[in-house]
């Protein structure tokens, strides 16, 4: 009995994976802050999803934030602006049914390139980068705090 409801819990379901709305910015903004050195605002949050040029998703478990994935259009060219899987949800594959949903929407809204930037030393990110199909550009040398470059890197979409 026991041993069933441990299994259960620990095989929970995939995330549902919908556009983010205004609504999520404190969520957001909340593993957006556990994710990386200096977190984004609830307002800067609120600011990038009013703006319609933003293309936001997000992974919820239940009622749960799991991740997020938001995006800026300019003509063709889309740069990823921040993806972030929550702390307790890393390593269960979500992020990458979350880039790719991500990529099929910025491709139907008219973008041809994907851009994204990368610390050089985030491992796990640049290896779903590069199995989703980016590949680098350019670095920016001591870009992040403590040294690491930002790898800049590409995705042709169409």
């Amino acid at each position: 009995m026991m041993m069933s409801f441990v299994t259960r819990l620990l095989a929970r379901s995939d995330p549902v994976l919908t556009e983010a709305r205004l609504r999520d910015a404190a969520a957001i903004a909340a593993v957006h802050a556990a994710s990386f050195q200096r977190g984004w605002s609830e307002e800067e949050f609120q600011r990038l999803l009013a703006d319609r040029n933003v293309v936001a998703h997000r992974a919820m478990l239940g009622r749960t934030l799991a991740g997020f994935i938001l995006s800026r259009l300019v003509g063709d060219e889309a740069e990823i602006l921040s993806v972030a899987i929550a702390p307790a949800w890393r390593g269960r594959g979500f992020a990458r049914p979350l880039l790719d949903l991500h990529l099929r929407q910025l491709a139907g809204r008219g973008a041809r390139t994907a851009f994204l930037e990368v610390a050089e030393d985030n491992a796990p990110a640049c290896r779903l980068y590069r199995r989703a199909g980016f590949y680098e550009v350019g670095e920016r040398q001591g870009y992040y705090q403590g040294g690491a470059a930002a790898l800049v890197l590409r995705r042709d979409l169409g």
